[in-house]
């Protein structure tokens, strides 16, 4: 709590949950489509920016930057490599693969965490609402209703805690 997590240890810490929380994806799935997704995107964010979850204006050029940098970044490799590589980005981005929507998963139950650890601190400095993280629960059933539910119950937890904003 004492820093902010950086690009390389989310990577990591993704990672880890993907390989240690594969048992609950609803349905079954490639871990390794599932690691390459959550190196990829990582990566695009890093050259476009990372865009906060609740920042409604950052959220308006951020599809616009982010295809930016895949164009730049996938352009970077041998042609099969790159169509490869974006192809799994791009998947990622439409979560319409069973992999995808477990990527994007624990993507969402990342910062969840992170806040239940630090005693909400980045919700307390953006002013986030319970609610406001309960409508990003979607994301996280879309692909794991195991880790939906226990979302719910960290967010429970934070709420009576008063780990949220004002």
């Amino acid at each position: 709590g004492a820093r902010r997590e950086n690009t390389a240890e989310h990577s990591w810490h993704l990672v880890m949950m993907a390989l240690v929380l594969t048992e609950h994806a609803d349905e079954p799935i490639d871990t390794l489509a599932v690691l390459q997704m959550l190196a990829v995107h990582d990566l695009v964010e890093i050259d476009a920016g990372d865009t906060y979850v609740f920042d409604t204006a950052g959220a308006t050029s951020k599809s616009e930057r982010e295809r930016a940098a895949a164009d730049r970044i996938f352009a970077l490799l041998p042609g099969d490599q790159g169509a490869g590589l974006r192809a799994r980005w791009e998947e990622f981005e439409t979560g319409e693969s069973a992999e995808a929507r477990f990527a994007r998963a624990l993507d969402r139950l990342m910062p969840l965490l992170h806040n239940v650890h630090t005693e909400g601190r980045s919700w307390q400095e953006h002013g986030i609402r319970p609610e406001q993280v309960r409508r990003l629960h979607g994301r996280i059933a879309d692909g794991s209703i195991p880790l939906s539910m226990y979302a719910e119950r960290l967010t429970d937890h934070a709420e009576t805690a008063g780990f949220f904003g004002p």
